[in-house]
């Protein structure tokens, strides 16, 4: 689990490193995906539980160096929707995905805190990621462990929404507000893992570059073939659409729709483009022939069918009907 940092995130690595007793019990790390929140949370955890740190990294090298890359560290838990060792017959019987991170969770998490670390006054390092996964109950669970934190325990949070949390739980946590790259930045980083086109993956990212090595596909050898079908307007072929996509899964298609959207839309107010700037000679010629209110009815319903898009139905035939939707924008 032994993490490096991001060029962008060394400075602040260092502050809260060096922090030692007067740090805050709980941080919050929130800020836009694909940043590495996940990653700095993790590097900062092997740092505190190393037992010979160097300038705040772990060595990579000691006994609970070795814990914690083997999954195995006795002073550390890592809570997320999909890892549920509450032990409950429900979580034994999940028959997809899980989206929320249970109040069974989070009383396991009580129980294990009740008990003395391994290391005699050593740190003890909760992780919870993402935390709008949490529901209700989970969530007044978890808030009554800040309010009364054990000792020597460090919790970690992650979030990408913070607008989605409660009231009660951001006031009991200290708000880290992650940094953004630049473009030099990301660019200069994407070279140096190797990513080919990487100023076009900076812009279809975001600015988000640690999304591109999440996926093993070859995004800008996708787009190539999704591309020229969404050129096309009212003629697009949706059965040949449908496959090309479906590649992402049904959330990122639908990301990639609405990206594909708001450059159309920007497209139809004389806006440089956000995602697709290479394609603002085609896209151009392509908004032209848009109608807005159209536009604005399909981007409406691929908000709806992102909220669904975990739900076990045939996801081609869902795609296949927004795709539908797509081409009457054209009409």
């Amino acid at each position: 689990m032994i993490k490096k940092l991001y060029p962008w995130q060394d400075s602040l690595f260092s502050q809260w490193m060096q922090a030692g007793d007067s740090r805050h019990h709980a941080l919050l790390f929130h800020g836009k995906a694909g940043i590495g929140k996940l990653d700095f949370a993790r590097t900062m955890a092997a740092g505190l539980l190393c037992l010979q740190p160097q300038n705040g990294m772990a060595c990579g090298e000691c006994e609970s160096c070795h814990w914690l890359s083997e999954g195995a560290h006795p002073d550390f838990r890592e809570i997320t929707p999909e890892d549920d060792d509450s032990g409950s017959e429900s979580s034994k019987k999940k028959t997809r995905k899980r989206q929320q991170i249970l109040i069974d969770q989070i009383r396991a998490l009580h129980d294990y805190l009740a008990l003395s670390t391994h290391r005699v006054d050593g740190i003890r390092v909760v992780l919870i990621h993402p935390l709008e996964a949490m529901n209700v109950a989970a969530s007044n669970a978890l808030l009554k462990l800040l309010e009364e934190p054990p000792q020597r325990t460090q919790f970690l949070l992650v979030s990408h929404q913070r607008q989605a949390l409660l009231p009660t739980i951001l006031s009991r946590c200290m708000q880290v507000e992650m940094p953004v790259p630049s473009m030099e930045q990301g660019l200069q980083w994407l070279q140096s893992q190797s990513v080919a086109h990487a100023e076009w993956v900076w812009h279809y990212s975001g600015g988000a570059p640690t999304t591109v090595l999440q996926d093993e596909l070859d995004l800008h050898g996708w787009y190539q073939q999704f591309r020229p079908q969404l050129l096309r307007g009212a003629e697009m072929d949706v059965v040949a659409v449908v496959p090309v996509l479906i590649k992402l899964g049904m959330e990122q298609a639908i990301q990639a729709l609405q990206k594909w959207l708001l450059d159309v839309w920007l497209s139809c107010n004389q806006q440089p483009l956000r995602y697709h700037p290479g394609d603002a000679g085609p896209m151009q010629i392509l908004a032209s022939g848009v109608n807005l209110s159209r536009l604005l009815a399909f981007q409406q319903q691929l908000n709806r069918f992102k909220m669904t898009a975990h739900h076990p139905l045939n996801q081609e035939l869902q795609l296949g009907q927004l795709l539908l939707q797509y081409k009457k924008m054209f009409g």
